[in-house]
């Protein structure tokens, strides 16, 4: 590559072949099936080999890491014209949730690209993605270009599981890979959402709630189950399940959510001052629609009943019982979630974090967020780009870790009607090719930090 950061303008940059490769790869990604059943029980090496080898065509240098056999994560850096200045890290996961094909149109790892749509498990979440940054990538390569600084692909394993194979084996253990990268970007966030009256919006990830799993476990006194049993563990742990399935939880407004409210109210001509002290959250989330699932899910913290295991015969009453929790919480909701726990399991009813992560936030008022803002609407006039916060949570935990700042940014113009949100982890997950196109092209043009004429 030569020092020159536009070398080539964004059309030169993004050629055709860029376009035709991020749908390829994308369509070879999803036929490699790394499925995450959990419990160490996955193989990402086939698609974190084939990552390698895109990379190695163009000169790029791949590192293949594990901590388990088999798990494999790939990271690599291109350097930048300004060696001095802060670096960026691209980073996507390898590895999918799994998938029944007797639900799906088509076999979710078949790749089908069929009416201008690749179809299977992976083209949202988030093969797509990884597809887009190395089509962009080679782009670059191929038109003799560098980016302004520094860029870090990470391309993880058993991000659908508790990344400890992935992105925390990497934050961990491999640090110094990442040295320079002060702000990342991954998945779930600048995709198009159809909103009431034409309104595109386009919400960037700028934050995420903790995840807080939890295990629950109640001990009892085992015996028949014909006598009667006040120390039934069963019992008891089930009590508590319904305490915490019923609980209501208070809103707690971080920056990042007040900023998503305050943007999107205004979009619908609505003026919202989030900061009153009476300020009324649902009856706001009432007036806008369909965009408020983008806010609803994130203004409180949360706590999912998901899994109970208990006994092994119908008549006799076991001495423990389990039960798992998907929590959630908001940015400063943690404390709130450990006591209200405390409150709600009671006195016969132990828990304990499954799986910990903390609360997200990023700056929605940087240069950064400003670029990723002007890319989308470069490339579709009449858009608006809104900062949201993530109701769940991405390896940019992880790279919290190392002080690098996290968005959501995996761009896609998405047709009206086309669920987004409803595909990850759904049923005939899909994605259109020009969608695939719009992200390469926006991507390009937020990383080279491309200037309107």
């Amino acid at each position: 590559m030569t020092d020159h950061v536009n070398g080539g303008g964004a059309r030169e940059r993004v050629d055709e072949r860029a376009l035709e490769e991020v749908v390829r790869f994308t369509s070879d990604l999803i036929r490699i099936d790394t499925t995450n059943r959990g419990a160490g029980d996955c193989r990402e090496r086939p698609a974190a080999e084939y990552v390698a080898e895109r990379l190695a065509e163009t000169g790029i240098e791949p590192v293949l890491l594990e901590k388990d056999r088999g798990r494999t994560n790939v990271v690599a850096r291109i350097p930048g014209a300004d060696p001095a200045a802060a670096g960026m890290l691209l980073h996507g996961h390898l590895d999918v949730v799994p998938a029944e094909p007797a639900d799906w149109s088509v076999h979710p790892f078949s790749g089908e690209v069929r009416d201008g749509v690749v179809w299977g498990r992976g083209a949202v979440d988030m093969k797509n993605t990884v597809a887009m940054f190395l089509a962009t990538v080679r782009a670059w390569a191929r038109a003799g270009v560098r980016p302004p600084h520094d860029i870090v692909l990470a391309f993880t394993a058993d991000e659908e599981d508790n990344a400890l194979a992935g992105a925390a084996f990497l934050a961990r253990e491999h640090a110094g890979l990442f040295r320079g990268a002060a702000v990342g970007i991954g998945e779930s966030g600048a995709y198009t959402f159809h909103a009431d009256a034409g309104l595109r919006l386009y919400p960037v990830g700028a934050g995420e709630r903790g995840t807080a799993w939890v295990k629950l476990t109640a001990r009892g006194r085992a015996g028949h189950g014909s006598k009667v049993n006040k120390q039934n563990a069963v019992g008891r742990l089930a009590a508590a399940v319904t305490r915490i399935n019923e609980h209501q939880w208070p809103v707690r407004l971080g920056p990042t959510v007040k900023a998503a409210l305050r943007e999107i109210a205004a979009l619908h001509g609505i003026e919202a001052d989030v900061d009153a002290r009476d300020f009324d959250v649902d009856g706001l989330l009432g007036k806008l629609g369909p965009a408020a699932a983008l806010v609803a899910p994130t203004v409180r913290n949360s706590s999912n009943p998901t899994m109970l295991d208990a006994g092994y015969k119908i008549n006799v009453i076991p001495g423990s019982a389990v039960g798992f929790v998907d929590g959630r919480t908001v940015p400063g909701g943690e404390e709130e979630f450990r006591t209200t726990m405390d409150r709600l399991t009671g006195p016969d009813v132990d828990w304990e974090f499954h799986n910990h992560g903390e609360a997200l936030q990023a700056p929605v008022d940087s240069p950064v967020f400003a670029r990723m803002r002007a890319a989308l609407e470069h490339f579709d006039p009449g858009a608006h780009a809104v900062p949201f916060c993530m109701s769940g949570g991405t390896d940019a935990k992880q790279f919290s870790e190392l002080g690098i700042t996290g968005y959501g940014f995996s761009p896609l113009k998405l047709p009206p009607g086309f669920d987004y949100q409803a595909l990850f982890h759904g049923v005939d997950e899909r994605v259109p090719v020009e969608a695939l196109h719009f992200g390469v092209r926006v991507l390009d043009r937020f990383v080279m930090n491309d200037k309107e004429a």
